[in-house]
């Protein structure tokens, strides 16, 4: 009692002593917004060479391997975990207890595997563990013999308003020496869970059969982390892998196969959006780039090399510039924030791949369509945070909204919203594209802070109406807070 006494003290100093350096100003306007004059000493932006010992493949005929963890139902009290074993199927089953020496149960999941081009992917597994408790550690082994691996997990709190936890945001991850850093400084945070926010591995960056490779070493990589904590997925631009040239023309093909979603638990008809429930959160994760009307691609001639560069672009304005309204993502949000329930769970999160406030000259304006749609019911439901990733530095808004907008009324810039959520642009994890380093001059109103740097985000909530946020950069290899703030929950705020 003691302990827990010293602890909620501890975290409320924390808030006091943070309250006077951050956006305490939040709930009553906007102040002056902040660009970081920061200039950081980055690694170069290249892969991880693939004898990288992050790489490597676990010792063993058959060893399950890129192990990952998600949430499998709506209320956290089960988890998809998956993993590919590279030489045949073997076994599908999931041995599982609360005691380390003791498995108690098991459960049985399904193998599938599927080519991309000429690349032949391993047996992947997903296997649904269900009936879990709250608030309890589990050990699970996976594969047969001397080749079985052991790992463990630990389920989130109950649902319930005033339960603490903390989530880590992490986004635009790739696999260089940055994504590495990232990675390392999550994994020594007190974060318990992540939310991504698109583009896994960035191995559309490659050509042909490396592409299915660079899925594999990725996916090896984080499993240092994704083994042992529940990672929510979402998809990004990078995870689409529309290669017509390679005959290959069904999109998110390698990412659908491997990274599992609960999107039935909310009754989504497409594992692209869904939501779950998470201790004292709602979180909604939707799709920039799923096909938002009866939107398809076109088929024309045009010479190789021109289709190598423009085919991600052509595909990108395709699926961007398409309707929103009225598709199946569109009703199943309508109906998905009807059921939010701020009583159980008070903080209200958005996860999205493209930002819908960005003043980065990278992708500037590009979630507009969905910023267009969707922005007027964040501010009905009083979204707390939307998190996205996409332009490859960081950003932070204040609480505002543009729903005023229209074409002939003159209203056409974001105004201060008590009731809008603030959008936290975290694309930064460290991928092989580099760091997106200019921003519009002047700083637009809406923008609080700003910087391009390598980072990742954690957000504490403490309890029914305060959350507690930071952005961690990674400063030449040391975790560095650079950006923090409490957060008000808009529901229960005075």
């Amino acid at each position: 009692m003691m302990a827990a006494v010293t602890r909620m003290e501890s975290t409320l100093l924390g808030i006091i002593l943070t309250s006077f350096v951050v956006l305490s100003f939040l709930a009553n306007g906007n102040a002056a917004g902040i660009t970081s004059t920061f200039l950081r000493s980055e690694y170069p932006a290249v892969d991880m060479p693939l004898d990288h010992k992050v790489f490597a493949v676990p010792k063993g005929y058959n060893a399950p391997q890129q192990v990952h963890i998600t949430q499998g139902d709506y209320d956290g009290k089960a988890v998809i975990i998956s993993w590919v074993t590279p030489d045949e199927p073997g076994d599908s089953k999931v041995q599982y207890g609360t005691s380390e020496k003791k498995y108690e149960f098991s459960a049985k999941g399904v193998v599938t595997n599927y080519t991309f081009y000429h690349y032949k992917s391993g047996y992947i597994h997903h296997c649904l563990v269900g009936g879990l408790e709250y608030d309890t550690k589990y050990y699970y082994k996976i594969g047969n013999g001397s080749s079985s691996r052991k790992f463990w997990f630990t389920t989130p709190p109950k649902v319930d308003p005033n339960s603490h936890y903390t989530f880590g945001i992490i986004g635009d991850l790739g696999q260089t020496f940055n994504s590495l850093s990232t990675l390392e400084h999550y994994m020594n945070s007190a974060g318990q869970a992540v939310l991504f926010v698109g583009d896994l591995s960035y191995a559309d960056r490659y050509e042909y059969n490396d592409i299915g490779l660079r899925w594999d070493t990725w996916a090896r990589f984080v499993e240092q982390s994704t083994a042992y904590q529940t990672w929510m997925w979402s998809a990004g631009n990078h995870d689409i892998d529309y290669r017509p040239i390679m005959g290959e023309v069904t999109p998110f093909k390698n990412y659908l196969h491997r990274y599992a979603t609960p999107y039935l638990a909310s009754n989504s008809s497409n594992p692209l959006w869904y939501a779950i429930r998470r201790a004292s959160a709602h979180i909604i994760v939707l799709s920039s780039y799923s096909p938002f009307g009866n939107c398809t691609f076109l088929h024309f001639q045009i010479c190789e090399q021109t289709l190598s560069i423009l085919c991600q672009y052509i595909l990108h304005q395709l699926l961007i510039l398409s309707p929103v309204k009225y598709t199946p993502q569109y009703m199943w949000l309508a109906e998905e924030l009807e059921k939010v329930d701020r009583e159980k769970t008070p903080w209200l999160i958005v996860l999205m791949h493209i930002p819908m406030y960005n003043s980065n000259d990278a992708h500037f304006m590009e979630g507009e369509s969905m910023r267009a749609v969707f922005e007027s019911w964040f501010v009905q439901y009083k979204v707390d945070v939307v998190f996205a990733g996409h332009v490859h530095a960081y950003e932070r808004s204040y609480r505002i909204s543009n729903i005023q907008y229209n074409v002939t009324s003159g209203i056409c810039y974001p105004i201060p919203d008590k009731s809008a959520p603030v959008y936290v642009n975290v694309g930064d994890g460290g991928n092989n594209e580099g760091l997106a380093a200019r921003y519009r001059d002047p700083q637009p109103d809406y923008s609080a802070f700003r910087e391009a740097s390598y980072g990742h985000s954690t957000l504490e909530l403490i309890n029914r109406t305060h959350a507690l946020y930071h952005w961690n950069r990674n400063d030449e290899g040391k975790k560095t807070a650079a950006d923090a703030f409490v957060f008000h929950n808009q529901y229960w705020r005075a």
